[in-house]
C-alpha cells in the first residue's frame, strides 16, 4: 500500500543564519556585518543585504569592509550561539514534519513523505515556510525534490523554471578543486556530468563525485536522519484541593522529586539545578529555584535544601498545581554499591546550603595560579563550580598575611638593624635573603613592570618575623608581609 507513496525531501537553507540572529534581537538598518578572526586578521563571516548591496563580500577583510563602508556596524561571530538557533529552527520545522535533520551549520533537511497534503500541497507548504521565515526576520532558501542531494542543490543554486540537469556542478556538494576541474573539461552543468563517461571521471577525481552524482539523481538512497530529543527532566502535580502548609507542598515535592531521579539515574545525569514552580489558584505562579553545589540526583539530600524558600513562598489562596524541574543538568557516573556506604557529600550539601542563602557564587575557595609573584599566585573562584587543589607548592616559605606594600625607613642593599613599621620600632633579629622576583612584563596593568625586588625573610626580636623588599632601580624598603 505504502510502496506507491513518492518520496519528498525539503532541504531549508539559511544564508545569513549568524547575522538574521543578531538582528532579531537588534535590528539594524543599515550594513551590517559578523566578524571572524582568521589567520590574525579579522574578515568578515556573514552580512546582511544592505552590506552586500554595498559591495561586500564573505572572506573581505574588516579593514577593507571599513574602507568601503564607513557606517558598517559589526559584531564577533558567536558559532556556539549560532548553533542554538539552529537547533531552535529545528525544533520549529518539526510541525511539518517528524523527520527533521541537521544539514550542516546553516541548513536543515525535512522527509515530507506523506505529509505534504496536511498543508494542502508542496506549493501550499513551501510559501508557508517563507512565510513564517520572512516573518521571523530570516533569509532561507528552499529545495524540494525526489532525494536529498536534489533538494540541496535546488535550495542553494535553484531558480525558477529550473530541472537538476541545468544545474552547476557545484550544486553537487563537492569541493572547489574538483569543481574547477571539471569545468576545466567543459564538464559545467550536472546533465553535462551525467552524460560523460564514468570510469575515466573516477579514476582522476575520485569515488566520492560520482557518489554525490548518484544520490543527487537517486541511484544512491541518502536517508534523512532526525535529531533524537534530549530527556525532560520534568515532573507535574495537578491537585484536587488546594493546599497551603509547607509540610503539605514538601509532601508533594518529594513525590515529584523521587521519580525525577530515577530518571537521572537512567541517563547518568546529576541535576545542577532545580527549579519547583507553585501555581495558586488566582492563576499566579512561584517559583522557588535551587543551585546547587554539585551534580547531585539523590532526593533524600536534595528535598531538604528545597524547605527554607518553600518555606517564604505566599500560597495565598492555595496553591493547585506543582511542578518540578532540572533545568540543568550534569554527566554524573553511576557509583559502584558495596557492603560499605559511602558517606554522602557533605561539603557539597554545606556550600549548598549557604549558598541559597547569600548566593552560590558569594561561596568561594582559593586555587594557586601559575605565577611566581606571591600576590598572583593564587586566585579566588566560586566553590560551587571548582575542586580543591592539591598542588599548592613552593620552593620558597611564604607569608600566611599578604598585604600592600608599607614603606618603611632603611639604607643599603640588606634590611636595617632597626625600622619603625605600625607605630611600632622593631630590631632586625636575623634576616634571610635576598630573593629577587622579576616582573611579570608580559601582563598588563602590572605594577612591577618598572623594576625588580629582591626580598628578605626578617626575624625581629620583638618577635614578628616579617617580609620585607628591596627595590634597586628605585632604592627604597617596604614591608608586604607577615608570617605565622
Amino acid at each position: 500500500m505504502f510502496d506507491g507513496i513518492r518520496k519528498r525531501v525539503v532541504c531549508m537553507w539559511f544564508p545569513r543564519l549568524p547575522s538574521d540572529r543578531v538582528l532579531r534581537a537588534r535590528p539594524v538598518s543599515g550594513p551590517f556585518a559578523i566578524t571572524h578572526k582568521s589567520n590574525n586578521t579579522e574578515r568578515i563571516y556573514c552580512l546582511n543585504s544592505p552590506a552586500e548591496r554595498a559591495g561586500l563580500t564573505r572572506g573581505m577583510s574588516f579593514a577593507d569592509a571599513r574602507a568601503f563602508c564607513p557606517d558598517l556596524i559589526s559584531q564577533p561571530a558567536r558559532p556556539d550561539l549560532d548553533a542554538h538557533f539552529l537547533a531552535i529552527l529545528r525544533r520549529w520545522a518539526t510541525r511539518y514534519c517528524p523527520w527533521v535533520g541537521w544539514d550542516g551549520a546553516d541548513g536543515l533537511v525535512l522527509d515530507v513523505t506523506g505529509s505534504t497534503h496536511l498543508w494542502g500541497g508542496e506549493e501550499a507548504m513551501c510559501d508557508d515556510m517563507r512565510a513564517r521565515a520572512a516573518r521571523a526576520g530570516l533569509s532561507v532558501g528552499l529545495g524540494l525534490a525526489d532525494t536529498r542531494g536534489a533538494a540541496w542543490a535546488f535550495a542553494h543554486y535553484g531558480g525558477a523554471g529550473k530541472t537538476l540537469e541545468h544545474l552547476p556542478v557545484a550544486a553537487l556538494r563537492i569541493n572547489t578543486q574538483v569543481v574547477t576541474g571539471l569545468q576545466r573539461l567543459g564538464l559545467r552543468t550536472i546533465g553535462d556530468l551525467s552524460t560523460a563517461a564514468r570510469a575515466p571521471l573516477a579514476r582522476r577525481f575520485g569515488p566520492e563525485m560520482m557518489l554525490r552524482l548518484d544520490q543527487a539523481m537517486g541511484r544512491v538512497p541518502e536517508p534523512v536522519t532526525p535529531e533524537k530529543e534530549p530527556p525532560r527532566f520534568v515532573n507535574r502535580m495537578s491537585l484536587p484541593e488546594p493546599i497551603g502548609l509547607t509540610e503539605d507542598v514538601m509532601g508533594i515535592t518529594e513525590r515529584l522529586l523521587v521519580p525525577l531521579c530515577d530518571k537521572l539515574n537512567r541517563f547518568e545525569m546529576g541535576a545542577r539545578k532545580l527549579s519547583l514552580t507553585l501555581r495558586r489558584v488566582d492563576q499566579s505562579s512561584r517559583e522557588v529555584e535551587l543551585r546547587l553545589a554539585a551534580p547531585m540526583r539523590d532526593p533524600h539530600r536534595i528535598l531538604p535544601l528545597f524547605e527554607r524558600g518553600v518555606g517564604e513562598v505566599d500560597a495565598g489562596f492555595g496553591i493547585d498545581q506543582i511542578r518540578l524541574k532540572a533545568t540543568q543538568v550534569e554527566p554524573l557516573a553511576v557509583q559502584q554499591i558495596g557492603s560499605v556506604q559511602a558517606s554522602p557529600d557533605r561539603l557539597a550539601d554545606l556550600i549548598t546550603r549557604i549558598g541559597t542563602r547569600i548566593g552560590l557564587d558569594n561561596v568561594q575557595r582559593y586555587l594557586p595560579a601559575d605565577s611566581h609573584i606571591p600576590a598572583r599566585a593564587f586566585r579566588i573562584v566560586p566553590a560551587a563550580y571548582t575542586r580543591p587543589d592539591s598542588s599548592w607548592s613552593t620552593c620558597r616559605p611564604r607569608p600566611l598575611r599578604l598585604f600592600p606594600p608599607e614603606p618603611i625607613a632603611g639604607r643599603g642593599h640588606t634590611p636595617p638593624d632597626r625600622f619603625r613599621w605600625r607605630r611600632m620600632t622593631l630590631t632586625t633579629g636575623r634576616a634571610i635573603g635576598p630573593e629577587r622576583i622579576a616582573p611579570e612584563w608580559w601582563l598588563e596593568g602590572d605594577t612591577w613592570r618598572t623594576g625588580l625586588r629582591d626580598y628578605w625573610k626578617v626575624d625581629t626580636r620583638e618577635g614578628r618575623r616579617l617580609w620585607l623588599f628591596y627595590t634597586p632601580q628605585n632604592p627604597s624598603w617596604c614591608v608586604e608581609g607577615e608570617f605565622a
